[in-house]
């Protein structure tokens, strides 16, 4: 076994919730990081623009569920994101 592998088993899971692998959860920390980036490209666009259109509010609103939704599954795997200057 990969020592990446060897996590400390998740508390409050769910009986049926399978193990994730170091793989899957690179997976969910590279996507999670994908959606941190384009969060960031439509804020800075939100904040250059005197009045928004309601379609890139909508766009940032699923942006930021996608990001909660990503944080969701990693800490169901007992591997919450936790930023890098904490």
């Amino acid at each position: 076994m990969r020592l990446e592998d060897r996590r400390p088993p998740a508390r409050n899971r769910k009986r049926n919730e399978a193990d994730m692998s170091a793989t899957e959860l690179a997976d969910l920390n590279a996507a999670r990081l994908a959606l941190v980036r384009q969060r960031n490209a439509i804020a800075k666009r939100l904040g250059a623009i005197e009045l928004a259109p309601i379609s890139m509010a909508e766009d940032f609103t699923r942006i930021l569920l996608a990001i909660e939704t990503v944080d969701r599954a990693l800490a169901d795997a007992g591997q919450p994101h936790m930023p890098a200057d904490v």
